[in-house]
């Protein structure tokens, strides 16, 4: 990796890259290697102060003033940059997050279309729509919500930070970026790419930071909106500091999301597929399927097929294209997921595959793909969201008690149903508290599909024309 993409030395603010306020650098150490891979600036309130101030000027001014139709083209060129550097992005997060390359390349090939879709949402969304019954008229306008402050973590930094920057951009929004601080990198790289496709000074600013400066975006008084996507923890301590301020808000949080096999499901072919895709970016993925529902009568034979199939994985270098496996993103997430492997046997779960650091990995915060079986629904392994390679393996009796506890956490992000009956699988699917549903392995076309959580998963949608709708503030005005 070349020193220019790594080492950064400088924000981009109001279409420039400028020093920041002190000198202060933060060191980005590889999950892998254990070593310093790439540096970036530390940003102060100072520099969010000149961040917030470039958005709002462009707000206000050159982006307020920007057709819909040059919108759209604008965010066009951008899907058009990221195709020609989708390498640099997916080189940046494997260095950094030392995430496998193969699953860099599966986010970041999502960046583009997503900026495609959102150019021609930009001219084609209907911003305004008439009303009339009898002599009363009105005309009701969607307009741009204003400065919106995204915060996105490290597990997806490019790709969650387009599903916040594409649609705020075909709203008529600005954006100031915080990437986050174990990832910031890439992050630079797409602010890189916009710039290079013509994007108005101000309309993105990317600043780094940590947690105080987070918080000082969040509370500043010239953002319009907070669009944050992280823990439930630090979502409800955002929600509560916009709460302050009656500050538009939208969160997309944790999970802990089960996947119900129905008795007819053909467990021999869909388990290899449910188990690897869960383990995508080694688990440490909101939308993991980390609870695998299964009828008792069948029970022993899919824990037992799960477990063969995560002991295959490959383990080890990120930058290996057959690698499955990548470290965890520091050492204190290692030692969280390792501390859920034992509370889960000290409360009667099994380990019939995995659960510990692979002795054969001298260096890397790794995990081997865990499966758990004598999972029970009230244990802390089912109820909290761990972010590592675990599943956990839960019997049920009828398709009602299935259903109850899927339902039965404080979590609805995702969902999926697995059954030989098409109709008898969406009707569970119905029955489900979640804000997707995948039956039978569906994905819904993206990116016109929306996304986000019921409960304490989040508020409001990213993607679709719901993931254009929370930039947007409607006014009506009547007139004769």
């Amino acid at each position: 990796m070349g020193e220019r993409l790594m080492h950064r030395k400088e924000f981009y603010i109001g279409g420039e890259w400028v020093a920041p306020a002190v000198d202060e650098h933060l060191d980005v150490v590889s999950p892998w290697s254990e070593k310093v891979v790439g540096s970036v600036p530390v940003a102060t309130t100072e520099d969010m102060d000149r961040a917030v101030s470039a958005a709002r000027r462009a707000f206000e001014g050159s982006w307020a003033q920007t057709s819909r139709a040059d919108r759209g083209e604008i965010l066009k060129a951008v899907a058009e940059n990221v195709r020609k550097r989708v390498v640099d992005l997916v080189d940046a997060q494997v260095e950094e997050m030392a995430i496998p390359v193969a699953s860099g390349y599966q986010q970041n090939e999502m960046i583009a279309p997503l900026f495609d879709y959102y150019g021609e949402l930009a001219v084609n969304y209907p911003f305004e729509r008439h009303e009339i019954i009898g002599p009363n008229k009105a005309v009701i306008v969607q307009e741009p919500v204003g400065v919106v402050g995204a915060i996105v973590p490290w597990n997806g930094p490019t790709c969650l930070a387009a599903w916040k920057i594409a649609p705020a951009l075909a709203a008529g929004c600005t954006v100031v970026l915080k990437p986050p601080p174990e990832a910031p990198v890439s992050s630079l790289v797409l602010a890189e790419i916009l710039h290079e496709a013509g994007l108005p000074a101000g309309v993105l600013n990317v600043v780094p930071g940590g947690r105080e400066v987070g918080e000082y975006l969040v509370t500043h008084k010239d953002t319009d909106k907070i669009s944050f996507t992280g823990s439930t923890g630090a979502g409800k301590r955002i929600m509560s500091l916009c709460g302050d301020q009656i500050k538009r808000v939208s969160l997309e949080l944790g999970g802990k999301s089960a996947a119900i096999f129905l008795d007819d499901a053909d467990l021999q072919m869909i388990l290899p597929r449910y188990v690897r895709g869960a383990m995508h970016n080694s688990g440490q993925v909101c939308a993991m399927l980390s609870r695998a529902l299964v009828p008792r009568h069948l029970y022993d034979d899919a824990a037992e097929l799960a477990a063969r199939t995560a002991a295959t994985f490959k383990i080890g270098d990120p930058h290996d294209d057959d690698t499955v496996i990548g470290p965890l993103v520091a050492k204190r997430q290692q030692d969280r997921v390792l501390g859920y492997i034992d509370i889960a046997t000290s409360e009667g779960a099994r380990i019939l595959t995995g659960g510990k650091a692979p002795a054969e990995m001298a260096t890397g915060f790794y995990v081997e793909p865990t499966v758990l079986a004598g999972v029970e629904p009230h244990m802390r392994v089912a109820q909290e969201e761990i972010f590592g390679p675990v599943l956990s393996f839960i019997p049920y009796g009828t398709e009602e008690e299935a259903v109850a506890i899927a339902n039965g956490t404080s979590f609805g992000l995702t969902a999926a149903v697995f059954g030989g009956d098409q109709q008898r699988a969406m009707a569970v699917a119905r029955r489900l508290q979640a804000g997707s549903v995948s039956v039978n392995g569906g994905y819904g076309p993206y990116p016109r599909t929306s996304f986000g959580g019921f409960k304490e998963s989040g508020l409001g949608r990213e993607l679709g024309t719901e993931g254009l709708g929370v930039y947007l503030e409607p006014k009506s005005i009547a007139y004769r």
